[in-house]
């Protein structure tokens, strides 16, 4: 079904700020709110009946194609239609038109704000930026020329879109007033520096430079002052862009009349403009904002493709803290897309060259489990998918305006995708540049505003190097997934399909990229399996969001920190550190200096303690005692912060009393909570305190949305605290202060030092105990003693005796906690260990590693596997003999060549160097010359997969097998080396070369499942193979309950099976797995479902999955067991050239064995 052709999108290309083109204008006069998608059987007769529908009246259409074509788009059209935001009501609509001329009458009604006569604006902002635009007349009549206006994107609770101009919000920072400036000197200083800007902004056409310079009282706070304030000179300037401009010529240095020469430490002069409106405002990211009605005026100009578009005064904006009602989620719009380029053989696609010809979409509202939308738009015809409208377009161009036209009628808050930041976004902006397709950029919520394309490096400690691409899709939140992976987990491979397999258990279609140009370059059959590709691949990160909660952690991370949504990928840790100083700092009246980064980075101070390890293998119950919320507890605890901080001079000059400071084991000295509290600590109590709450709430909660709120708001409080400590010691951060961390630091070494000493002191024999206890194992925030107990029970008790005994030595808020025992416990070196978890005396919860390669990236998945296996049967079965035997036969399988090539595989990721930046680069080690080193003999998995290249099995064995190896045994065996790594398991080799097929041999073609990919076992694919062979010589039948078999392209699928519509399409057969039309000379033979059932190689496969068959019409063939289910389908482009067998998957995913 083709939704595009020359002769209707043949003419000239609309203008950038045109309406949406006349496919999605059609039948939109009265557009209805979008309706909740069928699901189930509903779904799918409604489907069933529109296909019927459209095809009998194509049937009387055939000789007149431009009908046709009318027809085609009016179907597609009317879908469009219910994809549209909900209309706004008539109150809305009259509330919205009456602004400023009557009462105001608020009234609740079903959890929305209603008003009698007026309309308060209530909504739930996702997107904050400013544009520099002209001064809004009536708000502002005393103002003119070019100023900063906010614009504020969000969605109210019925789900309309809106934008908010917000205008009289102006950029400001701070300088320490000279002592002995007066009116007059700052007059002078005023005029000055208005000089000097204009100097330095000769191209500007904005009247004045600096709007005010105010004397107002603040305190700096860096270190700890007994003055309340001071004086500092608030600097005013017209535009956010002119405040770096001003900061570079007070801090070079600017001549006052009267003064002399001076220069100038400035302050709060780094901070973003949104962020300082969204600070000044008490706004934080993801919540709720209120305009009373009659406060804010009707666009004048629509400015953007938003339903409801208005300005107002910043000081007019209600923002409600995210807690209650204010706690929950607007209905947010989530495009999940993906697009295929046809790219040349052996070269990746670029857009200045390789074509874009799919893009699919799924739309899915905030909250539900499914998509209300999905289609795929195709360059040439596409044979129709169930469930899915497939809109196809002769040219390319009809492609890109159509995804544009369709991107601005579905109106997304957010856009999801894997990837979409590097590759989608910017091929699609960069692709129609090179077609000059100029007025496809405009995606965005502004009209007549173009996208743009820019190259970006992000580089922190955390997270390494990164290369990306910047794409400001004005109003639209970009989520991309791969981003938020990298950031979140640590995973052996990055891709699509590998992560999708980890957390969900799926993967992506069998479609490799080398095939997709063949695959665009047939038919409407094989452009559909490209299609049903590409759905899948806008579908699993959406599956993903969903899955890992990543809508609601975010929006609750923004919330807790205070910072846009947008930040929290683009981003980096201090900036949302820094929001909620500065946040507290306002309410204190601190200013903070613009501290430039000091030195490379590379600055260390000393770390936390790590007790010498006594490795062994213990077999005898260890107690780990935790200290909850170590370095946020210390920072509480001593008052460390950037205000209490007293410099040496200080400490002699101001003569403290003793008992009012609190001198560091590092020798930093910091005035005590009664002299002064520090903010730092008020922010941890906070964050800590709703942590609390929020936990506890959690317990309460029924509801699941705001079960997952709860959650992800007590994490992110939970991430926010424990990151305070690392931003002060960020030598190249926003505010470095090297005497809090290391301070910090200290401290917690003196605390680990003390628990050991006091736990070997006290549980003694001497002190009356069984016996003496002995700790093991400390790593900085633990310790794990050895109370000599046999059993769990007895450890647990004294575990939780020792923490309450020891919590009592410390300042509150420092607790050190039971938590759990390990049992047995296999103790290699520091941070290296691995033992049962016991929380509960009766049965152990887990095997818990820690730095061992079950755990770590960089080893290949045969090490994983071996190493797991062996603490599988030392700490679980406790069968080390049975450890040693499977090491054996392990090494003895890898030097004869018995290991599967995809054990082999190892990942690496370099920082700097790697072909993606940040990307994990999969190798396999191959034979070479002798002395060559390991990069040469490194090579890429497929590439020795398919020229059966030798592995370098010794390779393997000496530097990845067998240091794992030893490090766990050593602690166990006496002579490990020697009774694992030599004997007549290593004597026998066998070297594979390409004319044996080496690993290649192990490599076998299998039957596997077109849903899952899953091997398929051979005796059933076999017995299938025969039930579908005898399919030829079966006699025809035509009954009401009936399959379709197609002898080319090869399909077996089920037909319409109600008479009525049987009788309606004949002899138009329609297949409903695929949709294709069977013309009559196609129609090989209609099986009557009875056959099959006495068919004795069908039958011997029933036999095989032990299940009892049925049928249905919307899933063809299907057999229930007692597990599982069980679904045979097939596609013709998935058959290709001979009968495949149809492929046998369960309901979770899994093949049918």
């Amino acid at each position: 079904m083709s939704g595009g052709n020359a002769k209707r999108r043949g003419g000239p290309p609309p203008a950038p700020a045109s309406n949406p083109s006349k496919r999605f204008q059609a039948g939109s006069q009265n557009p209805q709110p979008p309706q909740q998608p069928l699901n189930g059987v509903a779904a799918e007769e409604e489907m069933m009946d529109e296909d019927v529908f459209l095809e009998e009246s194509l049937l009387r259409y055939e000789e007149d194609e431009e009908a046709v074509l009318l027809l085609r788009d009016e179907a597609f059209s009317s879908r469009l239609s219910r994809w549209r935001r909900p209309a706004l009501s008539p109150s809305h609509l009259s509330g919205y038109e009456r602004i400023g001329t009557d009462a105001v009458v608020r009234v609740q009604l079903q959890n929305c704000l209603f008003l009698t006569r007026f309309l308060y604006a209530v909504f739930q902002q996702l997107e904050i930026d400013y544009v520099i635009g002209e001064s809004h007349k009536e708000l502002l009549p005393n103002s003119s020329g070019p100023a900063a206006i906010l614009r504020i994107f969000g969605v109210t609770r019925e789900g309309h879109s809106l934008c908010c101009h917000v205008h009289g919000f102006e950029p400001y920072f701070y300088i320490s007033c000279p002592v002995g400036m007066g009116p007059d000197d700052i007059s002078r200083f005023h005029q000055t520096l208005e000089g000097r800007m204009r100097e330095s902004n000769r191209n500007s056409n904005v009247a004045r430079f600096i709007k005010r310079v105010e004397l107002v009282q603040k305190k700096n706070i860096m270190y700890y002052q007994k003055h309340s304030s001071q004086p500092f000179l608030k600097i005013v300037v017209a535009l956010p862009t002119m405040v770096a401009s001003c900061r570079g010529i007070l801090e070079r240095g600017i001549t006052i009349e009267g003064l002399g020469s001076k220069n100038f430490l400035t302050y709060e002069s780094n901070i973003l403009f949104a962020l300082r409106f969204m600070i000044d405002c008490n706004i934080v990211g993801g919540n709720w904002i209120e305009i009373s009605a009659g406060k804010y005026k009707k666009a004048i100009k629509s400015m953007s493709y938003c339903q409801l578009e208005l300005d107002c005064l910043y000081s007019e904006l209600i923002s409600h803290a995210p807690e209650g009602e204010y706690s929950k989620m607007a209905p947010f719009r989530i495009l999940s897309f993906d697009i295929e380029c046809a790219g040349r053989k052996g070269l990746f696609p670029e857009p200045t060259h390789d074509p874009v010809i799919q893009i699919a979409n799924l739309v899915t509202l905030q909250g539900d489990d499914h998509p209300f939308v999905r289609n795929v738009m195709t360059l040439k015809s596409c044979s129709p998918i169930i469930g899915v409208d497939v809109m196809s377009f002769d040219t390319e161009r009809e492609v890109l305006l159509a995804w544009r036209d369709f991107v601005r009628e579905i109106d997304p808050d957010i856009i999801i995708g894997y990837n979409i930041c590097k590759f989608d976004l910017p091929y699609l902006i960069e692709r129609a540049e090179a077609l000059k397709i100029g007025e496809f950029p405009i995606l965005g919520r502004i009209r007549n505003s173009r996208v743009r394309v820019r190259d970006t490096t992000f580089s922190s400690r955390q997270y390494g190097v990164r290369e990306s691409k910047e794409v400001k899709v004005e109003g639209r939140v970009q989520f991309d997934l791969l981003q938020a992976m990298q950031r979140d987990y640590k995973l052996s491979s990055y891709s699509l399909n590998s992560v999708s397999a980890h957390f969900l258990g799926e993967q992506k279609e069998d479609v490799h990229h080398s095939i997709i140009s063949d695959l665009q370059n047939g038919n409407a059959e094989t452009r559909r399996r490209l299609a049903v590709y590409c759905l899948k691949d806008a579908y699993l990160p959406q599956r993903l969001l969903d899955k890992l909660m990543y809508i609601y952690n975010y929006v609750e991370m923004a919330r807790v920190t205070g910072v846009p949504i947008s930040f929290l990928l683009a981003r980096g840790q201090s900036i949302k550190v820094l929001s909620q100083l500065l946040r507290k700092a306002k309410q204190k009246n601190l200013v903070i200096p613009n501290i430039k980064g000091q030195g490379s980075g590379q600055e260390t101070f000393e770390g936390a303690t790590v007790l010498e390890a006594k490795t062994g293998f213990y077999e005898k119950p260890i107690a780990t005692l935790d200290f909850a919320s170590l370095y946020p507890s210390i920072m509480m605890a001593y008052n460390l912060c950037y205000c209490t901080l007293v410099t040496a001079e200080d400490a002699r000059r101001l003569n403290l009393p003793a008992e009012s400071i609190n001198k560091t084991p590092s020798g930093e000295v910091f005035v005590k909570s009664e002299l002064q509290k520090g903010i730092l600590p008020e922010i941890l109590e906070e964050l800590l305190a709703a942590r609390k709450r929020a936990k506890a709430d959690l317990k309460e909660a029924k509801d699941p949305f705001e079960k997952a709120v709860l959650d992800g708001r007590q994490l992110a409080l939970k991430i926010s605290a424990n990151s305070v400590y690392g931003f002060t010691g960020a030598t190249i951060g926003q505010l470095p202060c090297l005497e809090i961390s290391s301070s910090v630091t200290s401290y917690g070494r003196q605390m680990i030092e003390h628990t050991k000493k006091l736990v070997e002191e006290k549980f003694t024999i001497s002190g009356g105990y069984d016996r003496n206890a002995e700790v093991v194992y400390g790593d900085t925030d633990s310790v794990m003693v050895q109370f000599g107990e046999p059993t769990v029970e007895a450890a647990m008790k004294l575990g939780r005796e020792a923490a309450e005994y020891i919590t009592g030595t410390f300042i509150k808020p420092i607790r050190l906690e039971f938590e759990k025992v390990y049992y047995p416990y296999l103790l290699i070196s520091k941070k290296r260990y691995a033992g049962l978890y016991w929380t509960k005396p009766d049965t152990f919860d887990k095997m818990d590693t820690k730095g061992i390669e079950t755990v770590r990236r960089d080893n290949c998945l045969l090490v994983k596997n071996l190493v797991n296996e062996c603490l599988h049967k030392i700490l679980i079965d406790q069968d080390v003999p049975g450890a040693v035997q499977y090491v054996k036969n392990t090494i003895s399988d890898l030097l004869m060549n018995r290991v599967d090539l995809s054990l082999l595989v190892i990942t690496k990721r370099d920082a700097a160097t790697a072909p993606n930046v940040g990307d994990r680069v999969p190798y396999v080690i191959i034979k070479a010359a002798k002395g060559a080193k390991a990069y040469e003999k490194s090579e890429d998995p497929i590439y020795v997969l398919e020229n059966n290249i030798p592995i370098d099995p010794q390779y393997y064995l000496e530097n990845q097998i067998s240091k794992p190896l030893l490090r766990i045994f050593e602690p166990i065996l006496k002579n490990a080396s020697k009774e694992l790594l030599h004997g007549s398991h290593t004597r026998a080799v066998s070297i594979s070369t390409p004319s044996n097929s080496g690993i290649m041999k192990f490599a076998k073609k299998q039957l596997s499942c077109l849903g899952c990919k899953a091997v398929i076992g051979f005796r059933i694919g076999d017995a299938l193979r025969q039930t579908v062979d005898t399919v030829p010589r079966m006699p025809r039948f035509s009954s009401p309950r009936c399959v379709v078999y197609k002898v080319s392209p090869f399909v077996i699928a089920p037909s319409f099976t109600e008479g009525r519509k049987h009788k309606r399409i004949w002899p138009k057969l329609r297949c409903n797995l695929i949709g294709g039309i069977f013309e009559p000379p196609e129609l090989a033979m209609v099986i009557h479902f009875a056959w099959f059932e006495t068919n004795v190689a069908y039958r011997l496969w029933m036999r095989q999955v032990d299940c009892l068959p049925w049928y249905s019409e919307a899933a063809g063939f299907v057999c229930k067991s007692s597990s599982s289910q069980y679904k045979m389908t097939t596609s013709s482009a998935q058959l290709e050239s001979s009968l495949a067998v149809p492929r046998m998957t369960t309901s979770d995913g899994r093949a049918a064995q």
